[in-house]
């Protein structure tokens, strides 16, 4: 295997076994995975070339968005949505298994914050008063939990990250609601669309918009551009410009192709406005195999 010739690299948030690696590798099961340990080092990577692609989380169906990543595209970065992928999550509590007989008196326990926060009833009911410490990663926290057998910790991840490091599950299935999904990006120095097959639902386009002022009213000339197109907004959400309070810009994604003829008379009208818009380029939706 060290004399392949790999087609592609891929940038994702390590280690191997977290839900990005599973989602990247369902992805791209033939490429060449890289972890990185935060998620501004992958965007980083595609951004300075060290990688074809990164992939990245976005957003999680109870959490909501993770502010990281939509901040560093919008303020740090020039890169493009080549397409996204969806994955089930499901949250198990994990411990070594020097320490199995011992779980119910763990005394600490360590996931990325967007997973403790998917257990929020789980954790201040079973275990109200215990430690709850934010890792980088769920596999992290898992690997965390492998090298410290003679600590009576846990960690909170997904069966792979369970069989990598050799842990025990403990309780199965642990998260607050059935329906737990996580958007990961996949993002590309380039204004391309992946080529891969089983591509789910219509082509999805998202912009980064400002506004020009904070008039009354302003929000709603931006929305009638859309909605007298006809132009389906899937999510609209506002996120701090970091100039002071009461400035923010907003991320859109609409249901169509940035090269559809209303899409381009959508920017040409916003244009009009006063907006700034940054688009992130039109993508294809894909599923992790369960």
């Amino acid at each position: 295997m060290g004399n392949k010739t790999w087609e592609k690299q891929i940038a994702y948030l390590g280690p191997e076994a977290s839900f990005t690696y599973l989602a990247t590798k369902g992805l791209f099961p033939n490429e060449r995975l890289i972890p990185y340990t935060t998620i501004p080092e992958c965007i980083e990577a595609v951004s300075k070339d060290a990688v074809d692609f990164a992939v990245v989380p976005v957003e999680n169906a109870l959490e909501g968005s993770v502010p990281l990543t939509v901040d560093y595209l919008f303020h740090e970065v020039n890169l493009y949505v080549v397409g996204e992928v969806l994955s089930k999550i499901q949250q198990h509590l994990m411990v070594n298994k020097a320490q199995r007989d011992n779980w119910q008196s763990i005394e600490g326990i360590y996931s990325h914050p967007h997973a403790l926060a998917q257990c929020h009833k789980y954790l201040f009911y079973r275990f109200s008063g215990v430690t709850l410490h934010q890792y980088s990663s769920t596999a992290a926290a898992a690997k965390l939990v492998a090298d410290n057998p003679d600590r009576c910790i846990a960690a909170i991840g997904n069966v792979s990250s369970a069989e990598k490091y050799g842990l025990e599950i403990v309780e199965h299935n642990i998260h607050d609601f059935h329906f737990n999904h996580t958007r990961f990006f996949v993002l590309s120095k380039q204004n391309l669309r992946l080529s891969i097959e089983n591509s789910q639902g219509n082509s999805k386009t998202t912009f980064m918009l400002t506004l020009p002022t904070d008039e009354s009213g302003t929000l709603h000339q931006v929305l009638s551009v859309f909605a007298w197109r006809k132009l389906n907004l899937s999510k609209i959400e506002s996120r701090p410009l970091k100039t002071g309070l009461g400035h923010y810009f907003f991320i859109i994604d609409i249901v169509a192709d940035e090269n559809e003829p209303m899409m381009k008379g959508a920017l040409e009208e916003l244009a009009s406005l006063g907006c700034t818009v940054k688009s992130l380029g039109t993508y294809y939706t894909y599923l992790t195999p369960e």
